[in-house]
């Protein structure tokens, strides 16, 4: 058995435990493993030097048929995403995508987190998916299901392949991250913020770094994220904040301070999810309570089920993102209150709508892998 089946990171059962720049504490059970597994305690290996097994970061080169994602939901303020890699490094214990590794057959855990596919010729299917008569130009947002500037990006730079084709066709896109990587687009992306063509948002969930290190261990810290919304700000890029997502008697305390110290390096605009636990997030996240915060593990699923109808996680187009009742209500207030003090209202008229009229298609467009047509004869 190699260390892609391990169960959890340990044998036998023992309480589980963190391992250090990981954020998930056990490779749970994807919900479509043909077969199941558990721990079993055999009687073998109680000494204490036993250490937990080490799950280092595999990166796996994935050869994209399709790269542009569609959707219909009321809840995003987007149709069209990119995203160049599956996985992130980042860690991020709440992350409302891991449920996707299932479907590669890998765990949500840390399956998620250290083993990622890099879609390596992501700026030549877009390119070629730019230049289709039908295309329709609309703002992509780029990285939203997992972070397109994790840290694998600094040396494979698929989303500066990605950003060099929308600069050259003068098409619209969205960023969000929570890395300081992005700065090393600002070439890019401050030519395109002068014709209205990018905004970007900075993901930041607190400003406690002993809190961040477990919630999401390889992203940035929260005091580098704000030096880059000063940096993003400063070059003419429109930037926002991302307070996602709001975690009760962890994060939640901190909604006024994140506000003000983004609002302060130059933020224009406020947006917050609270916590979501679909399928195997709600497990993983628990684990994650019982290993960082056990004393209040339970008082904080209580208050999430008070915003969520008395279960985990409920679906519904409406309220998944900002849940429902008395505590959803007090934090949307809280929200509202602040932006008013801090003058965000006004800010926000400048965080303006992106521009797709100035769309060219691409000059050149590479010829797909295999798609000539042979002879007959």
């Amino acid at each position: 058995m190699d260390e892609w089946e391990t169960a959890a990171p340990t044998y036998p059962l023992r309480p589980l435990q963190a391992q250090k720049g990981r954020g998930a504490v056990s490779n749970l059970q994807g919900r479509h493993d043909v077969h199941g597994r558990e721990q079993f305690d055999d009687g073998w290996d109680h000494g204490e030097e036993d250490e937990a097994r080490v799950f280092r970061t595999h990166i796996t080169d994935e050869t994209a048929k399709s790269i542009l994602t569609r959707n219909s939901s009321p809840d995003i303020p987007f149709n069209v995403s990119l995203n160049p890699y599956r996985g992130c490094e980042h860690g991020c214990i709440y992350c409302f995508a891991r449920p996707s590794h299932s479907y590669l057959g890998l765990s949500p855990g840390l399956d998620f987190e250290s083993r990622i596919v890099a879609k390596v010729n992501a700026a030549e299917v877009l390119r070629q998916e730019l230049a289709k008569p039908s295309y329709v130009p609309e703002a992509i947002a780029l990285g939203v299901n997992t972070d397109a500037y994790q840290p694998c990006e600094r040396s494979l730079k698929i989303t500066r392949g990605v950003l060099e084709v929308l600069h050259e066709c003068d098409h619209p896109v969205g960023l969000i991250t929570k890395s300081s990587l992005i700065e090393r687009d600002i070439d890019l992306l401050s030519d395109m913020a002068s014709k209205r063509l990018v905004s970007a948002a900075i993901t930041i969930t607190t400003l406690d770094g002993d809190i961040a290190r477990t919630l999401e261990p390889r992203a940035a810290a929260p005091a580098r994220r704000l030096r880059t919304i000063r940096t993003l700000s400063d070059a003419g890029i429109p930037v926002g904040v991302s307070i996602a997502p709001i975690i009760p008697f962890v994060t939640e305390p901190d909604i006024e301070r994140v506000i003000e110290a983004a609002c302060e390096a130059g933020a224009l605009h406020v947006n917050y999810i609270v916590l979501r636990l679909p399928y195997e997030v709600s497990p993983l996240f628990r684990q994650w309570l019982e290993a960082h915060f056990p004393e209040r593990a339970q008082r904080v699923m209580n208050r999430i089920h008070d915003m969520r109808g008395g279960k985990d996680y409920q679906a519904e187009f409406g309220t998944r993102m900002r849940g429902e009742g008395v505590w959803a209500d007090l934090i949307r207030q809280r929200v509202e209150k602040t932006v008013r003090k801090m003058g965000l209202e006004q800010r926000m008229i400048r965080f303006r709508q992106l521009d797709a009229g100035q769309f060219r298609r691409p000059l050149s467009v590479p010829a797909r892998q295999g798609g000539a047509q042979l002879d007959l004869f």
